[in-house]
């Protein structure tokens, strides 16, 4: 196989579904061409599914899940696969950490000081789980006047489509993947058209670590067509979906009609709210990262930072003189801080939200729009003086677009916190404890963090609220999403 040089090693440029076990090509033979963002060659090429990719995936993962051995082993003995998974991702890390950034035009650092360590840390979390998953006895006055024991047990809800994104894709699908094999499902992995790369290399390590053929299979190819007929199969049992909200929207509406188990997270529009007793250097540094990291390519983005009227006008600036300060260009090169976005839709998408800004009479401090020739690049973009009710307050813009809005109390705060159809994360900067009680109390998120941004961690639970989705990933909580509790009551006299 042809391969691609990278700073960790060699990537793969032709790349098949792996579907128990083994690497298919498309019954077709079609492919599709994974484009490099920062000069829009062709990168790689990759398997283009379709139906019967499908078909053939979920039969594996099915057929393993009733009749093999995978949810009949203990969860010690899963656990110990699921370790050796991880201690394979630790071996390969910076190699995974490439394929992610090559794709989608990252600074290489990023993913790895964030989304491999968090990755390997909730393979190691889930792995831990895998044996605790435990029932309860409930007791009760008995049956017809006869004493009963009744108690619960937690099975694994069965087959489960896998459906990723493409801004942090190695991280995510590991937040999907580790807790439904501590679990004991089995699963379908459908990426992101833009990065298949290092969801096929997670599939070849299950195989390395033990786990049986069939358990983890990855289709590739569109969401239109793969994703639509892993939602629709009558063979799966559960959806696992990171997205947009109206492909949730679609999701769950279809897989209503067969009562599927659906988990969504979805858009943000997260508020970073900055208070004048804060420390501002801190606050100031949290900001950026929470806008400017991947390219704003992030679903809890804090895109909204919201900051008190007494000291807003100076940290706009601030904020301002930080995005001017990025330097942008092509991310494997040293010295560049931010590379392009993923994708020339993202790209059109951004600088539709910026011409917007300036439309609606924000005050553009930094950024804006960037003439290219070759590349997807974005400038790191700040608006100031903005309310609440514009569009770039309001919709997902998914780039480093940051919106400053000016705020006079604690109750102003959190009215403007709360008034978008999001909830996924939210930020609150102060050094008054009792505030920050008040504040996370009050803002209606999936997760607040106090004096820190999107504080994820394997061993806490992830999601939203509102139109940011349902269910949780990570921790206990994402491993219980794939079980379903049943009870038993025997009559025992």
């Amino acid at each position: 196989m042809t391969k691609l040089q990278s700073e960790a090693g060699l990537l793969p440029t032709e790349m098949f579904h792996f579907i128990n076990g083994i690497e298919v090509e498309s019954s077709d033979g079609a492919r599709g061409e994974l484009i490099n963002p920062v000069d829009e060659t062709v990168l790689a090429s990759y398997s283009f599914g379709g139906v019967a990719e499908v078909d053939a995936a979920v039969s594996a993962a099915r057929s393993e899940f009733d009749n093999g051995v995978w949810s009949s082993l203990s969860g010690y003995q899963r656990g110990c696969l699921i370790n050796k998974l991880a201690d394979l991702v630790e071996r390969d890390a910076d190699l995974i950490a490439d394929m992610d950034a090559v794709c989608i035009g990252r600074v290489p650092m990023e993913p790895r000081i964030l989304d491999l360590p968090n990755a390997i840390q909730t393979i190691r979390t889930s792995a831990g789980w895998a044996d605790k998953i435990e029932g309860r006895t409930i007791p009760t006055p008995g049956y017809l006047g006869r004493a009963t024991l009744s108690y619960t047990v937690n099975e694994p809800v069965g087959v489960v489509a896998a459906i990723t994104p493409w801004n942090t894709p190695f991280m995510i699908t590991c937040w999907k993947v580790a807790p439904l094999l501590a679990a004991g499902c089995t699963v379908v992995i459908k990426p992101s058209e833009e990065t298949p790369m290092s969801a096929l290399h997670l599939a070849k390590l299950a195989k390395e670590a033990g786990i049986p053929d069939g358990v983890v299979n990855v289709v590739t190819g569109s969401g239109s067509v793969i994703g639509n007929a892993l939602v629709r199969h009558p063979s799966v049992d559960k959806i696992t979906f990171t997205g947009s909200p109206a492909v949730g929207q679609h999701i769950q509406t279809e897989a209503a009609k067969d009562f599927k188990r659906v988990s969504l997270e979805l858009g943000g529009k997260s508020p970073q709210v900055v208070f004048s007793d804060a420390d501002q250097d801190e606050a100031l540094a949290g900001c950026a990262m929470g806008i400017f990291f991947n390219q704003g390519q992030i679903c809890a983005a804090g895109s909204r930072i919201l900051v008190q009227r007494d000291i807003a006008d100076e940290f706009a600036q601030k904020l301002a003189d930080v995005a001017s300060n990025i330097v942008v260009g092509n991310p494997q090169e040293e010295g560049v801080q931010m590379g392009p976005v993923c994708k020339k839709a993202q790209l059109d998408r951004v600088n539709y939200y910026i011409r917007e800004g300036v439309a609606a009479g924000a005050s553009l401090l930094a950024g804006g729009e960037c003439p290219y020739e070759k590349g997807w690049f974005v400038r790191p973009t700040v608006f100031a003086a903005a309310t609440n009710d514009m569009a770039i307050a309001q919709q997902e813009i998914f780039g480093p677009v940051a919106t400053v809005i000016p705020f006079d109390d604690e109750q102003d705060a959190v009215e403007i916190a709360n008034g978008t159809v999001y909830g996924l994360g939210a930020t609150v900067w102060t050094s008054d404890v009792k505030r920050a009680h008040r504040m996370a109390k009050k803002i209606k998120a999936g997760a607040v963090g106090v004096n820190c941004w999107a504080p994820i961690d394997a061993r806490l639970p992830w999601g939203g609220v509102k139109q940011s989705g349902s269910g949780r990933e990570c921790g206990l909580s994402g491993v219980m999403a794939y079980t379903e509790e049943k009870v038993i009551t025997v009559v025992t006299d």
